[in-house]
Protein backbone atom coordinates (compact mmCIF):
# COMPACT_ATOMS: atom_id res chain seq x y z
CA UNK A 1 0.00 0.00 0.00
CA UNK A 2 1.29 3.54 -1.08
CA UNK A 3 0.08 6.80 0.44
CA UNK A 4 -0.03 9.49 -2.01
CA UNK A 5 -0.88 12.85 -0.73
CA UNK A 6 -2.98 15.36 -3.02
CA UNK A 7 -2.62 19.34 -1.91
CA UNK A 8 -4.67 21.44 -3.80
CA UNK A 9 -5.48 25.75 -3.74
CA UNK A 10 -7.91 27.07 -6.13
CA UNK A 11 -5.96 29.78 -7.25
CA UNK A 12 -2.22 30.82 -7.93
CA UNK A 13 -2.26 33.69 -5.12
CA UNK A 14 -3.33 30.54 -2.16
CA UNK A 15 -0.35 28.17 -1.17
CA UNK A 16 -1.46 24.62 -2.28
CA UNK A 17 1.79 23.03 0.17
CA UNK A 18 0.18 24.87 3.06
CA UNK A 19 -1.23 21.40 4.75
CA UNK A 20 1.71 19.83 3.82
CA UNK A 21 3.31 19.57 7.47
CA UNK A 22 0.40 18.49 8.69
CA UNK A 23 -0.41 15.30 6.09
CA UNK A 24 3.25 13.91 6.90
CA UNK A 25 2.58 14.24 11.13
CA UNK A 26 -0.99 12.61 10.74
CA UNK A 27 0.55 9.98 8.36
CA UNK A 28 2.91 9.41 11.41
CA UNK A 29 0.63 9.52 14.10
CA UNK A 30 -0.74 6.30 11.86
CA UNK A 31 2.84 4.56 11.71
CA UNK A 32 2.79 5.44 7.71
CA UNK A 33 4.93 7.35 5.41
CA UNK A 34 3.66 9.53 2.33
CA UNK A 35 5.23 8.00 -1.00
CA UNK A 36 4.16 10.75 -3.02
CA UNK A 37 2.59 14.40 -3.78
CA UNK A 38 0.58 15.84 -5.74
CA UNK A 39 -0.06 19.81 -5.51
CA UNK A 40 -1.83 22.09 -8.16
CA UNK A 41 -3.73 25.40 -8.40
CA UNK A 42 -6.79 24.12 -9.63
CA UNK A 43 -10.80 24.98 -9.22
CA UNK A 44 -11.87 21.89 -7.07
CA UNK A 45 -15.03 22.48 -9.22
CA UNK A 46 -13.48 20.87 -11.98
CA UNK A 47 -12.40 17.32 -13.06
CA UNK A 48 -9.91 18.88 -15.17
CA UNK A 49 -6.83 18.89 -12.99
CA UNK A 50 -4.02 17.20 -14.17
CA UNK A 51 -2.27 16.28 -10.67
CA UNK A 52 -5.24 14.62 -9.29
CA UNK A 53 -5.42 12.22 -12.73
CA UNK A 54 -1.64 11.80 -12.72
CA UNK A 55 -2.18 10.45 -9.38
CA UNK A 56 -4.79 8.12 -10.16
CA UNK A 57 -2.82 7.42 -13.52
CA UNK A 58 0.26 6.33 -10.95
CA UNK A 59 -1.45 4.76 -8.24
CA UNK A 60 -1.43 0.70 -7.80
CA UNK A 61 -4.00 -1.08 -6.76
CA UNK A 62 -5.44 -0.61 -3.23
CA UNK A 63 -3.63 2.36 -2.85
CA UNK A 64 -4.63 5.24 -0.52
CA UNK A 65 -5.15 9.34 -1.40
CA UNK A 66 -4.76 11.02 1.38
CA UNK A 67 -6.00 14.69 1.38
CA UNK A 68 -6.66 17.17 4.31
CA UNK A 69 -10.55 17.75 3.52
CA UNK A 70 -12.60 16.59 1.23
CA UNK A 71 -13.21 19.50 -0.64
CA UNK A 72 -9.73 19.61 -1.31
CA UNK A 73 -10.48 16.47 -3.53
CA UNK A 74 -13.97 17.41 -4.87
CA UNK A 75 -16.50 20.41 -4.88
CA UNK A 76 -18.11 18.74 -8.13
CA UNK A 77 -21.69 18.30 -9.53
CA UNK A 78 -22.92 14.87 -8.40
CA UNK A 79 -22.60 13.76 -12.17
CA UNK A 80 -18.37 14.61 -12.28
CA UNK A 81 -18.67 13.24 -8.55
CA UNK A 82 -19.53 9.79 -9.70
CA UNK A 83 -16.56 10.03 -12.58
CA UNK A 84 -14.07 10.38 -10.16
CA UNK A 85 -15.60 7.58 -7.94
CA UNK A 86 -15.54 5.33 -10.33
CA UNK A 87 -12.03 6.55 -11.13
CA UNK A 88 -11.32 5.56 -7.56
CA UNK A 89 -13.36 2.14 -7.24
CA UNK A 90 -11.50 0.47 -10.88
CA UNK A 91 -8.37 0.99 -9.24
CA UNK A 92 -9.58 0.56 -5.74
CA UNK A 93 -8.14 3.41 -4.40
CA UNK A 94 -9.19 4.29 -0.77
CA UNK A 95 -9.56 7.81 -0.04
CA UNK A 96 -8.61 8.93 3.65
CA UNK A 97 -9.02 12.46 5.21
CA UNK A 98 -8.28 13.88 8.68
CA UNK A 99 -11.61 15.06 8.74
CA UNK A 100 -13.28 11.41 8.30
CA UNK A 101 -12.30 9.66 11.03
CA UNK A 102 -14.64 6.75 9.02
CA UNK A 103 -11.77 6.54 6.57
CA UNK A 104 -8.63 5.78 8.77
CA UNK A 105 -9.33 2.37 8.60
CA UNK A 106 -7.67 2.26 5.19
CA UNK A 107 -4.62 2.77 7.04
CA UNK A 108 -5.09 -0.08 9.15
CA UNK A 109 -2.11 -2.79 9.18
CA UNK A 110 -4.52 -5.26 10.98
CA UNK A 111 -7.80 -6.27 9.09
CA UNK A 112 -11.02 -6.36 10.63
CA UNK A 113 -13.50 -9.36 9.75
CA UNK A 114 -14.51 -9.12 6.39
CA UNK A 115 -18.61 -8.18 7.63
CA UNK A 116 -16.92 -5.62 9.65
CA UNK A 117 -14.53 -4.39 7.10
CA UNK A 118 -17.58 -3.91 4.45
CA UNK A 119 -19.91 -2.28 6.77
CA UNK A 120 -16.80 0.27 7.68
CA UNK A 121 -16.92 0.51 3.89
CA UNK A 122 -20.18 1.61 3.94
CA UNK A 123 -20.11 3.94 6.42
CA UNK A 124 -17.48 5.52 4.92
CA UNK A 125 -18.53 6.17 1.07
CA UNK A 126 -21.88 7.34 2.75
CA UNK A 127 -19.84 10.00 4.15
CA UNK A 128 -17.54 10.29 1.49
CA UNK A 129 -20.64 11.04 -0.31
CA UNK A 130 -22.22 13.56 2.21
CA UNK A 131 -19.26 16.04 2.55
CA UNK A 132 -18.78 15.90 -1.12
CA UNK A 133 -22.03 16.82 -1.56
CA UNK A 134 -21.26 19.60 1.56
CA UNK A 135 -18.68 20.84 -0.27
CA UNK A 136 -20.67 21.71 -3.41
CA UNK A 137 -23.37 23.09 -1.64
CA UNK A 138 -20.54 25.35 0.02
CA UNK A 139 -19.11 26.72 -3.09
CA UNK A 140 -22.74 27.21 -5.25
CA UNK A 141 -23.72 29.43 -1.84
CA UNK A 142 -20.64 31.21 -1.50
CA UNK A 143 -20.86 31.89 -5.50
CA UNK A 144 -24.75 32.36 -4.80
CA UNK A 145 -23.64 35.56 -2.32
CA UNK A 146 -21.34 37.17 -4.69
CA UNK A 147 -23.76 37.39 -7.08
CA UNK A 148 -26.14 38.71 -4.87
CA UNK A 149 -23.29 41.38 -3.88
CA UNK A 150 -23.02 42.22 -7.59
CA UNK A 151 -26.10 42.67 -8.51
CA UNK A 152 -26.57 44.94 -5.39
CA UNK A 153 -23.14 46.59 -5.76
CA UNK A 154 -24.31 47.37 -10.17
CA UNK A 155 -27.93 48.85 -8.53
CA UNK A 156 -26.11 51.54 -6.39
CA UNK A 157 -23.98 52.46 -9.46
CA UNK A 158 -20.69 51.05 -7.36
CA UNK A 159 -19.63 48.17 -9.19
CA UNK A 160 -16.38 48.58 -11.33
CA UNK A 161 -16.05 45.08 -12.41
CA UNK A 162 -12.34 43.07 -11.53
CA UNK A 163 -9.55 44.96 -11.77
CA UNK A 164 -7.35 43.97 -15.01
CA UNK A 165 -3.94 42.82 -14.71
CA UNK A 166 -1.59 45.46 -16.41
CA UNK A 167 1.47 44.46 -15.26
CA UNK A 168 0.98 40.53 -16.62
CA UNK A 169 -0.72 41.83 -19.57
CA UNK A 170 1.81 44.20 -20.00
CA UNK A 171 4.54 41.12 -20.23
CA UNK A 172 2.07 38.92 -22.43
CA UNK A 173 2.21 41.85 -24.75
CA UNK A 174 5.88 42.14 -24.99
CA UNK A 175 6.03 37.55 -25.07
CA UNK A 176 3.44 38.17 -28.20
CA UNK A 177 5.72 40.85 -29.78
CA UNK A 178 8.63 38.57 -29.52
CA UNK A 179 7.02 35.56 -31.06
CA UNK A 180 6.24 33.33 -29.01
CA UNK A 181 2.91 30.91 -28.72
CA UNK A 182 0.13 31.09 -26.53
CA UNK A 183 1.09 27.52 -25.43
CA UNK A 184 4.90 29.04 -24.40
CA UNK A 185 3.37 31.88 -22.90
CA UNK A 186 1.14 30.16 -20.52
CA UNK A 187 3.49 27.94 -19.94
CA UNK A 188 5.79 31.18 -18.64
CA UNK A 189 3.09 33.27 -17.59
CA UNK A 190 0.65 30.79 -15.64
CA UNK A 191 -2.50 32.59 -17.08
CA UNK A 192 -5.55 32.00 -19.55
CA UNK A 193 -5.46 31.17 -23.02
CA UNK A 194 -8.76 33.50 -23.45
CA UNK A 195 -6.72 36.42 -21.48
CA UNK A 196 -3.57 36.12 -24.18
CA UNK A 197 -6.19 36.43 -27.12
CA UNK A 198 -7.68 39.74 -25.46
CA UNK A 199 -4.45 40.89 -24.67
CA UNK A 200 -3.45 40.41 -28.57
CA UNK A 201 -6.81 41.37 -29.75
CA UNK A 202 -6.03 44.74 -27.88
Amino acid sequence: MFIRAYLRASTKEQDAKRAKSELIAFANDHHHKIAAFYTENESGTTLERPQLMQLIEDAHDGDVILVEQIDRLARLTPSDWNILKQKLSAKHLSVVSKELPTSYMALQQKKNSEFMDSVLRAINDMMLDMLAAIARKDYEDRRHRQMQGIARAKAEGKYKGRRKDTGKRTIIASLLTAGHSYSEIQSMTRCSRQLIADVAKQ
